[in-house]
């Protein structure tokens, strides 16, 4: 069973539709003992830092998501708020990675919204990807580089376009609305 966390923030059904499309089936929940006994766990996210923690907290997934044993994806706000500090909202995050949650620069073109390309790939995620592949992207935010960081992308500055740590994965894009190459991302995640 996959689950995908449910916390009031956009873009859930977003995800399990794209599961679906592989043939995967997938609950949304906010229930901790489901959590627990699925076999892979999403943690997708469009929203703002602050009042998703906030939800998060009331539910106590922010200390459940830091202490599951199974494969784990956080998807762009999923992926901040698997960091520690972030700048949106000046949130707490629930620390998974030791990763910086910054603000783009604000002279420039923000969000970094569209087709962007990653490089640096070293993670079970990108089997079967070729570096230099685009992939789609919407934040205003962005995590820093650290030892975690799995895949780089640059956009007014290099940043983690994805982390990995043990059994936590993290994408700052959304492989739902990334074609073929997004698509064989959540089926290598599957795989896991």
């Amino acid at each position: 069973m996959i689950a995908l966390i449910k916390y009031n923030g956009g873009n859930v059904s977003s995800v399990q539709n794209a599961l679906a499309r592989l043939g995967i089936g997938s609950i949304i929940t906010d229930d901790p003992e489901l959590i627990l006994k699925a076999d892979k766990v999403i943690f997708p996210g469009v929203g703002e830092a602050s009042s998703t923690m906030k939800v998060l907290k009331e539910k106590g997934l922010d200390t459940l998501i830091p202490s599951l044993k199974q494969p784990v994806l956080g998807i762009c706000l999923g992926m901040q708020l698997m960091c520690g500090d972030n700048e949106e909202g000046n949130t707490k995050g629930i620390g998974i990675f030791d990763v910086e949650v910054k603000q783009f620069p604000p002279e420039n073109l923000v969000p970094h919204m569209g087709w962007n390309t990653i490089s640096g790939l070293k993670s079970p995620l990108f089997s079967g990807i070729e570096d230099n592949s685009d992939l789609y992207f919407v934040h205003s935010y962005y995590c820093g580089q650290s030892a975690s960081t799995a895949a780089v992308c640059d956009y007014i500055l290099p940043f983690s376009a994805s982390l990995q740590k043990d059994n936590f994965f993290a994408v700052q894009f959304h492989p739902e609305k990334s074609g073929v190459t997004g698509s064989r991302i959540l089926n290598n995640f599957i795989k896991l």
